[in-house]
């Protein structure tokens, strides 16, 4: 999947990460049917947000049921690592569903990289997201 971020959209995911910058922020991207990807700031209810990310999962089911209903479809999420690096860690790996093809975009002191996970757990890098 070839992943093209306006850097209008870019500026909005990095502005949140900057907002909050002792915690991880995340959010979902969207891809309509032009091929353009938005980018939908969710809360991260995790219990601990300074190390980790759940996505709002009432965030996560409204996309969902817009996508249904012909609306932007969900391609992947974006969280920050505040104090680290824009490479997915030993539980974002964990954690990322390969049977999705979601894109998980990480920004980490003011840098952006996505990754796709694939079958077996690895995760292939997009460069320039």
């Amino acid at each position: 999947m070839e992943l093209v971020i306006a850097s209008g959209v870019m500026a909005q995911i990095l502005a949140h990460a900057a907002g909050a910058p002792a915690s991880e922020v995340c959010g979902l991207l969207l891809r309509d049917d032009a091929g353009r990807v938005a980018a939908a700031a969710a809360a991260n209810v995790h219990a601990d947000p300074s190390r980790f990310f759940e996505l709002d999962p009432g965030i996560l089911l409204a996309a969902h049921r817009r996508q249904r209903e012909g609306g932007p479809r969900v391609i992947g999420h974006y969280h920050s690592h505040p104090g680290g690096v824009a490479e997915p860690s030993a539980h974002d790996a964990a954690a990322a569903d390969a049977a999705s093809g979601w894109i998980w975009l990480i920004v980490a002191d003011g840098q952006a990289a996505a990754f796709q996970v694939v079958p077996g757990g690895r995760c292939t890098g997009y460069s320039n997201a």
